[in-house]
């Protein structure tokens, strides 16, 4: 796995348990970020990182010149996708279309290599998702997701597609967060199933059928934040 444990993380779930907790409330007008910084304990620029991830989830709504607010409702088809913030560098999909062909090489050559003690791993991931998308928390349902992708990412004996895979990975975060906003309890429920797939395919030891599970779920995400491939 790639863990890494972040200030901004650590800032960004602080936040969250305040609007989980109702001491923000939905609609509300954030503290400014002066005021949070010293508040939280941390720098201005973790902190902005913080506010951006959030944004990003959906759970808060920065409107120029007016501030940042607490989101209101769940997500839902209604609602907008945040800003890509990496638009100066790469198009949205050309992220996804890089996923689809690396993470799905990166699993086809995995399902050789994945150690059996990572199956549990990859179906305790799985369960996090879909219990942490049930509570509210979507911090934690992401960084569930994220684990099950770099369990498998792992597993894969090609050096060079693992490096590639590190070196994009900010940006295939984003687009695994990106969606969130907008994704439905019906999507939710078919990216879980789609997780459950790509795993009965590892434990199979099938790479096509671990490559095509793996395919179908980043082009269903992809469509989740209205790009087609």
């Amino acid at each position: 796995m790639f863990a890494r444990v972040l200030v901004p993380q650590s800032a960004a779930r602080k936040i969250q348990a305040m609007i989980l907790s109702g001491k923000l409330k939905a609609g509300e007008k954030i503290p400014s970020q002066r005021e949070l910084s010293l508040t939280l304990k941390i720098s201005r620029a973790s902190l902005r990182e913080a506010l951006l991830t959030l944004e990003t989830l959906g759970l808060l709504d920065t409107q120029p010149g007016k501030g940042t607010f607490v989101a209101e409702g769940p997500p839902s088809a209604s609602r907008n996708m945040a800003r890509w913030r990496y638009a100066e560098r790469y198009p949205v999909a050309d992220v996804f279309a890089t996923r689809f062909m690396l993470e799905g090489t990166i699993c086809a050559l995995a399902a050789a290599t994945l150690p059996a003690s990572d199956f549990e791993t990859l179906e305790r991931a799985t369960d996090d998702m879909e219990r942490f998308w049930a509570s509210g928390d979507l911090l934690s349902n992401v960084e569930a997701d994220l684990e099950f992708h770099s369990v498998i990412a792992s597993g894969c004996q090609n050096i060079m597609l693992v490096d590639l895979y590190r070196s994009v990975r900010d940006l295939i975060t984003e687009t695994q967060r990106q969606p969130i906003p907008i994704t439905a309890p019906a999507r939710m429920s078919q990216s879980i199933a789609e997780h459950r797939l790509i795993l009965d395919a590892l434990r199979k030891r099938d790479g096509q059928a671990a490559r095509h599970a793996m395919e179908n779920h980043v082009l269903n995400t992809a469509r989740c934040a209205n790009i087609d491939l």
